[in-house]
């Protein structure tokens, strides 16, 4: 009788603590933004301006949305290295073409939304030529993006002839309350951001979509007897992707008004970064939306509190993201290692 009291007790005392390495490792990247939100104080009373968070949020968009497209391919075990490269393209064929349609519509919304259109477009072949070259072709997620990448970069460069291409001004005029409007006090871009998170987590937590993903990050051999069609879903992620990538594109757009080849450098991993900081494991098979939401805040939150205060230089801002990342990759194969999944 003792023996099976003191056999209880042990695994109850087992189960509590994975129950709290289970909740550490969902309510972590929720308590990382809280601390480093009181660090931001404590450096800069200013952090807590009215101006200071919405501009905050709203550069977070940018990296927050390419990066919830990041989820799903991670999620189902791959990896996009083009997405910086494929938005410098996106941009560059959207104002191109924004910029020949005044002849034909004027400076007007027909002509942004035709530019629109076609950035979208754009965005789904861009992620369905990354998904079908690498599922069907069986190459490497890293060596096809990385392929595409320098693609990319270089189309835009050509576009460009090597300098920049501007937007129309008369456009860009009509087309500037895409980022700097704002609607119930909150800016247009960071109302998208919440859209796409909130219509992410329903795709991969209530969906068979989002099960297939999970299946397939887990164990692609297992998903596949289990009838799953394995290359379609993969391909979709990237394809989905490709639709994030178009969506911060279109809201980056009107805030410069232009593009050139050094447009969208090291986005791929920043938003690689946001998702691994919100707890999706990079080898696939366990994925979590709003901890990419919170890991691509927390980014653009470490660029802001380095500009707030002389103490670090902010062109060390690299530095200490790269810290970050390697830390919670650490801390999150270190759990991971003691729980299980």
């Amino acid at each position: 009788m003792a023996n099976n009291k003191t056999t209880n007790k042990a695994a109850n005392k087992m189960i509590t603590q994975k129950g709290f390495a289970i909740d550490l490792k969902t309510w972590g990247p929720f308590v990382a933004l809280v601390a480093l939100g009181l660090l931001g104080v404590l450096i800069n009373p200013a952090f807590l301006g009215l101006d200071n968070l919405s501009n905050m949020l709203t550069r977070s968009a940018f990296i927050g949305i390419i990066a919830i497209g990041a989820t799903f391919v991670i999620t189902a075990g791959g990896l996009d290295l083009s997405v910086g490269a494929m938005a410098a393209f996106i941009a560059g064929v959207m104002i191109i073409l924004m910029n020949s349609l005044v002849e034909q519509f004027g400076a007007g919304w027909t002509t942004i939304l035709l530019g629109i259109g076609a950035s979208l477009l754009l965005g789904i072949c861009a992620g369905f030529i990354n998904g079908i070259v690498t599922t069907k072709g069986k190459i490497e997620a890293f060596i096809v993006t990385l392929g595409t990448m320098g693609i990319y970069r270089s189309l835009v460069t050509y576009l460009s002839d090597g300098g920049t291409l501007t937007l129309d001004w008369a456009v860009r005029d009509i087309y500037r309350p895409v980022y700097y409007g704002s609607f119930l006090g909150i800016t247009i871009p960071v109302w998208v951001f919440l859209a796409v998170a909130v219509i992410g987590y329903i795709l991969l937590n209530y969906t068979r979509f989002g099960r297939y993903c999970f299946a397939i990050g887990s164990n692609e051999k297992v998903a596949e007897y289990s009838a799953i069609h394995v290359d379609r879903v993969k391909t979709l992620t990237y394809m989905l992707q490709g639709v994030c990538v178009a969506l911060a594109t279109i809201i980056y757009v009107p805030r410069l008004g232009s593009a050139s080849g050094a447009t969208g450098v090291l986005w791929e991993l920043e938003a690689i970064a946001a998702v691994i900081i919100g707890g999706t494991m990079l080898k696939g098979g366990h994925g979590r939306i709003w901890g990419t939401v919170v890991g691509a805040i927390m980014l653009t939150m470490i660029g802001n509190i380095l500009n707030l205060t002389d103490a670090i230089s902010n062109y060390l801002n690299g530095t200490v993201q790269g810290i970050i990342i390697i830390v919670a990759v650490y801390l999150q194969r270190a759990s991971w290692r003691k729980t299980g999944p």
